[in-house]
């Protein structure tokens, strides 16, 4: 699941919105919308992030944190180090490696520590 995905179905689910119904009225398949909740699909563009928060009545700052959420919720990642110390990229390498072990607490002091103002409309840490 991504970030964006996991708000996206929050919000459906406030709003008490089948997802078929909401897939209609934005216009894509409920195929996509499923995807996108599951993290099966990449980042949403800028126009679909808009058409959410159009929906939703999401705006001003929650749409600019719903955009980031959906800036950051590409679920496949991939981190260039080039030029970076040798204990970055041992740092890029140990995540990609054992991320999938971690328990839900460690992910979220990591969390705390890289990012440490959550943000976005019904998102919480």
């Amino acid at each position: 699941m991504t970030p964006f995905g996991e708000c996206l179905r929050r919000l459906r689910r406030q709003h008490k919105v089948a997802a078929k119904d909401m897939a209609s009225a934005l216009g894509v398949s409920p195929a996509y919308l499923s995807a996108l909740e599951h993290g099966k699909r990449g980042r949403p563009n800028r126009r679909f992030v808009h058409q959410v928060c159009q929906y939703f009545g999401i705006i001003w700052d929650d749409a600019e944190d719903l955009q980031r959420l959906a800036d950051l919720s590409h679920p496949r990642v991939v981190v260039d180090t080039a030029g970076l110390s040798a204990e970055a990229t041992l740092l890029a390498n140990l995540l990609a490696e054992r991320i999938g072990g971690l328990p839900a607490e460690r992910i979220e002091g990591l969390l705390q520590l890289l990012d440490p103002e959550p943000g976005g409309p019904g998102v919480t840490r």
